[in-house]
């Protein structure tokens, strides 16, 4: 059902990404490395999982795993690995596939993540491949003591060396996840091995009023096609959003009250997000504020945080802009930077 707020499991479950699942397969079976990205709540974990579902592999959700205690070590990450034990023996026995994983029964303080990806290796060989897929990759970033790196040679040495092992990595920080990787950079591991990239954007207006009839089709409700224009030209498309909006009009039949909901609902997520965000520095929420209020070039939001008492340096607010660019939270052609999330211009701006 498209009004489920949970994360999609099967690919009949996701509305209108055929070319994204065919753009997966393709990059896939071309490359070792394959890059999901889209801005938050876009649907990258939902085609991910409903891929997984068709594919033997396992998923590690890398911000649930940063968020525990704000690293990630190794142990952290073999003992993740380790609670796939059901898709793993699942993936076997589907295949007729008899292996003794080893690292399934070894303490993580005494395992080698070398060796587990050898021994999914090894488990590809006889399904034809084996993918580990890291659900919001960037926060990779954290893991170990040196930014990273070791994990990022790790998978280098699985690009070069171990052809039967496939990584999927999903970012909605989508210049971190690039910086973090370095595939440019001479100074990182993966330096000049190409991997795949499929972007999962927004829907435009018309695949987004689609959807909502759709979803109240399957729902039995007979809907005005003017409140499904509202909802579109307030949420835009993105499909965590207008799935919300889907939910809380089944709950209220009455388009206000749905939408109040909807928002409501969308300003704790968002609140936390941002307030992650201003623990890296207060200045990101003013500047996400200024340009949601319509101060969108480099002047105006250096103009308005001189205002609000946060006189920045030039070279400062650059990276600041840049940064926040990185990270999705806006976008900027021809010199005016937009929020790439509508709902986040709405929860800004305030009454």
């Amino acid at each position: 059902m498209l009004f489920d707020l949970r994360p999609k499991e099967r690919r009949e479950e996701i509305f209108d990404r055929e070319k994204e699942f065919e753009e997966l397969e393709k990059s896939v079976e071309r490359y070792p490395l394959t890059l999901l990205l889209g801005i938050r709540r876009v649907g990258k974990s939902s085609i991910l999982r409903a891929y997984l579902n068709e594919n033997p592999g396992i998923l590690i959700d890398c911000r649930e795993l940063y968020a525990e205690s704000g690293h990630i070590t190794k142990e952290d990450l073999i003992r993740e690995i380790q609670s796939k034990r059901g898709p793993l023996r699942r993936t076997l026995a589907r295949f007729r596939v008899k292996l003794n994983l080893r690292f399934l029964e070894i303490e993580p303080e005494n395992a080698s993540l070398r060796e587990v990806f050898r021994e999914l290796n090894e488990v590809g060989e006889k399904t034809g491949r084996f993918i580990i897929a890291f659900d919001e990759a960037q926060y990779l970033r954290f893991y170990g003591s040196r930014g990273g790196k070791e994990l990022l040679a790790l998978f280098a040495h699985a690009y070069d060396s171990l052809p039967n092992l496939r990584i999927i990595l999903t970012g909605s920080e989508v210049g971190l996840l690039h910086d973090f990787l370095g595939i440019d950079d001479y100074e990182s591991p993966l330096y000049g091995r190409v991997g795949g990239e499929i972007y999962v954007r927004p829907f435009d207006g018309k695949t987004s009023k689609e959807f909502l009839r759709t979803g109240f089709r399957e729902a039995g409700l007979d809907v005005s096609e003017e409140t499904i224009d509202r909802a579109v030209s307030i949420l835009d498309g993105i499909p965590g959003w207008l799935v919300l909006f889907g939910v809380k009009y089944l709950e209220t039949k009455d388009f206000e009250k749905a939408m109040e909901a909807t928002l409501n609902v969308a300003k704790g997520l968002l609140f936390g997000e941002l307030g992650e965000l201003e623990r890296r520095s207060r200045r990101y929420k003013e500047i996400l504020r200024a340009v949601a209020l319509g101060y969108n070039r480099w002047s105006l939001i250096r103009d308005y945080l001189a205002v609000k008492g946060m006189k920045t340096p030039e070279p400062r607010l650059y990276e600041l802009l840049k940064n926040l660019k990185k990270m999705g939270w806006i976008e900027e052609e021809n010199g005016e930077y937009r929020l790439a999330d509508p709902v986040v211009k709405l929860i800004l701006r305030g009454p």
